[in-house]
């Protein structure tokens, strides 16, 4: 089967950073499902594990976490999905991924894709979903209120993919005012669009612009990108007692003593945790995607699709993994086919 895999960490622009080769067919078995891939997205994590993964000798790893696809195989104890089932999912990070043309996944992290979307419309969402759905209410609780505080969040980084799902999941499934952050006109506008009560500059200080909102202090912040660029201003305008829960990792280590000061709790959410742990909980991943599918064919929310970049070869993922790295993405970049 064709895949696109990379055998060594480089910077994008290396001529063998991401390469086409071809790879055996893999087996399901267990709880795998044997997916063909229709489509995939490509996150930051792609970037990340790209520049920065040791790879045994020989040998290829293969990168992709969102995937759109149809089910072709099922292992032994497969019990949620049969063979000509559409399907969308994340993956796991310490799996070879969704960049091929087929592709093994655990069934219990695994959502009906929305009948209502396309294949590419699909693979934009599961990573970010996940990844909001479990910051927002399995990690900080937002349904939980703190006491005396604004019912607010703030989402940093509003027009990314992970922010672009939070604003939406926030504003359909909770009574929160939604503030959230973006810097261009087209960023801010498509915010707005997404169902945000407020846009504010992160490339300006938060903490003035959030209290000249007269909302209060906010009882949640939501940090999806930069974190360690506004460190500062979030221990300035969130409540005491508030939730603070972030997903990128900061360049400097964080200095977590000035959190007590207001009894902030803080919550670091890595959506991969419980497929790579095999938590006991890992079937929540497989519900909150067929609740985001729900939301989806109801209307209620919408896919961040934002552009796609053809086919998916070693071309094409090189030049959305250079358009991740430059950090002006709006909502998601999908490729379809081989």
């Amino acid at each position: 089967m064709r895949a696109v895999a990379f055998n060594k960490p480089q910077p994008i622009d290396a001529d063998t950073a991401l390469i086409d080769i071809d790879l055996p067919m893999p087996q399901a078995t267990g709880h795998d499902l044997l997916v063909e891939i229709r489509a995939v997205s490509v996150n930051p994590v792609d970037t990340k594990v790209r520049a920065s993964a040791a790879v045994e000798g020989g040998q290829y790893r293969v990168l992709g976490y969102d995937a759109a696809g149809v089910v072709k195989a099922v292992g032994s104890e497969v019990t949620l999905f049969k063979p000509g089932d559409e399907v969308f999912y994340a993956g796991a990070v310490n799996r070879q991924g969704t960049n091929a043309e087929y592709h093994l996944v655990d069934e219990r992290i695994v959502g009906r894709k929305p009948a209502s979307l396309s294949f590419e419309e699909a693979a934009a969402l599961p990573l970010t979903a996940i990844t909001a759905y479990e910051a927002m209410f399995h990690r900080m609780k937002v349904q939980d209120p703190v006491p005396g505080a604004a019912n607010a969040v703030l989402i940093i980084g509003g027009a990314g993919g992970v922010g672009s799902i939070a604003i939406q999941l926030a504003r359909r499934l909770t009574d929160l005012t939604i503030i959230a952050t973006g810097s261009r006109p087209e960023t801010k506008a498509w915010i707005s669009e997404l169902g945000a009560h407020h846009v504010i500059d992160h490339s300006q200080p938060l903490a003035p612009q959030v209290e000249a909102l007269g909302i209060g202090s906010p009882a949640f912040v939501f940090s999806t990108t930069q974190t360690e660029m506004h460190v500062a201003d979030v221990l300035e305008l969130i409540a005491p007692q508030g939730r603070f829960s972030l997903i990128d990792d900061p360049k400097e280590p964080m200095d977590l003593r000035p959190f007590k000061r207001k009894s902030l709790s803080i919550h670091w959410e890595m959506m991969f945790a419980r497929p790579v742990w095999q938590t006991a909980d890992m079937m929540e991943q497989h519900k909150l995607l067929n609740h985001v599918a729900d939301m989806v064919d109801a209307g209620d929310i919408r896919t961040t699709l934002n552009e796609t970049y053809g086919v998916i070869n070693a071309a094409n993922l090189k030049r959305a993994h250079s358009m991740i790295e430059s950090g002006r993405t709006k909502g998601k970049i999908v490729l379809s086919g081989f």
